[in-house]
């Protein structure tokens, strides 16, 4: 954060949807943007930008211990190789990983974060325990490697300790390999307001909490979360209808899906964040959207574990809100997630330019980056929606001269950058 006001001038910026000329943007002590102007030639005490601007993007969900085995996991063990199995090996990492690997692990993920065009993460947490399964002196230990982590490098960081309390619907108590994940509806609390209380002010670092899925907590937890989010003000976050078999045994044990016991049980307003949401029916993400709650979608894990699609169609004509996440991160960047997610429903139905007809905009690229960049602040309960005054001042300079997007006219920029540039760079700084 700048501890004084900043003056920057930019040939274009990405304000308020699209592609704006001759832009003044001021940036205030606080941090967040106090002025932004277009339409204006640059004057002399603002500094020139070498390129075109667009605001930070969320990544609104992470595991980052996860990018230990990204890479390591693509060969088949058995005749049955799916989620379930990928999960298994998951598992044995996590029983190695203590804080300095953790450290050291986030902080390299977070660095590629950044230089994926990402500004906050979520990191959706619940690596609590020793590896033997022991609470550390330290509660806060792993959670604050990874707060270490994110300060090291620069990135922000909306810590979710996880709640995580049983080994499936109906299963009374966690695996011996799920040891680790250990906790309960205090010591997650205990865990977010630790993280609040050392943030001070000013700073990118604040918490929310997460209850892991539907068949790791119980209906009680459920309800106490729920509420203690609510008097706090905090985000919440859940996986939900991300395997057909989560669905099968929710069914079995509920008599109802998911998302359909969620809205029945929980109070879901603008704090929950359902993340993946690919078994999810039209019907479900209608009243989702009805009740003011957000989804995370993470196309390159839910096609690395083979999750499926998210219906992206049913949840844009209702008007839905979404965020993105790289989540596994088998890969860092959010121009490939917004990429895989419009050829995964291309492939579906087998039609093009799905986003874009489905939010009635020309551009598909414009349509996934403008609602991925209005759920950040769903997602982290930051000011993280654009360039806008009040919002943070996060920004990214797209590098001009990258071979990509030579030649491509302005206003293509960002289709170019989401469709045809795997391996555009942002500026390494303004």
């Amino acid at each position: 954060m700048p501890a004084e006001a900043m003056l920057y001038w930019a040939d274009r910026a990405w304000v308020q949807g699209g592609w704006a000329s001759g832009v003044l943007l001021s940036v205030g002590a606080d941090g967040h943007w106090s002025g932004v102007e277009s339409g204006v030639s640059q004057p002399a005490d603002a500094r020139k930008l070498p390129g075109p601007v667009l605001p930070g993007l969320v990544n609104a969900h992470s595991h980052a211990f996860q990018r230990a085995i990204a890479g390591l996991t693509e060969r088949a063990v058995d005749t049955q190789d799916d989620f379930w199995s990928w999960r298994e090996r998951m598992y044995s990492a996590a029983l190695r990983i203590g804080p300095q690997q953790l450290e050291a692990i986030a902080a390299l993920l977070y660095a590629e974060l950044l230089r994926g065009g990402y500004t906050q993460v979520c990191e959706f947490h619940y690596l609590h325990n020793a590896t033997d399964g022991r609470p550390y002196a330290n509660p806060m230990e792993m959670s604050l490697a990874l707060l270490r982590a994110a300060r090291q490098v620069g990135m922000g960081i909306t810590l979710l300790p996880t709640l995580y309390m049983r080994a499936g619907f109906a299963q009374p108590a966690l695996r011996d390999e799920q040891r680790r994940f250990a906790s309960s509806v205090e010591s997650v609390l205990s865990l977010a307001h630790g993280v609040v209380a050392g943030a001070g002010g000013g700073t990118p670092v604040n918490a929310g909490v997460a209850l892991h899925s539907l068949r790791a907590v119980t209906e009680d937890a459920v309800t106490r979360m729920d509420a203690a989010t609510r008097e706090h003000g905090m985000p919440l976050h859940i996986h939900v209808a991300e395997q057909g078999q989560e669905v099968d045994d929710c069914i079995a044990q509920y008599g109802l899906r998911p998302i359909e016991w969620l809205l029945q049980h929980a109070q879901l307003d603008s704090r929950w964040n359902l993340v993946h949401a690919t078994q999810a029916t039209a019907a479900e993400l209608q009243a989702v959207q009805a009740c003011g709650a957000s989804v995370v979608l993470c196309p390159s894990t839910e096609a690395n574990l083979g999750d499926g699609s998210f219906n992206l169609p049913a949840y844009a004509a209702a008007g839905g809100c979404w965020s993105i996440g790289s989540d596994s991160h088998v890969t860092r960047g959010w121009a490939e997630e917004l990429r895989l997610l419009e050829y995964s429903q291309r492939l579906q139905l087998r039609q093009r330019n799905i986003a874009g007809r489905s939010a009635g905009a020309g551009s598909s690229a414009a349509a996934l980056f403008n609602t991925a960049l209005a759920g950040g602040p769903a997602a982290t309960g930051l000011p993280l929606a654009g360039i806008a005054v009040g919002q943070r001042a996060d920004f990214l300079v797209l590098e001009p001269a990258a071979p990509a997007l030579l030649g491509v006219p302005v206003d293509y920029l960002l289709d170019a950058l989401v469709f045809s540039s795997p391996d555009t760079r942002f500026s390494d700084g303004p």
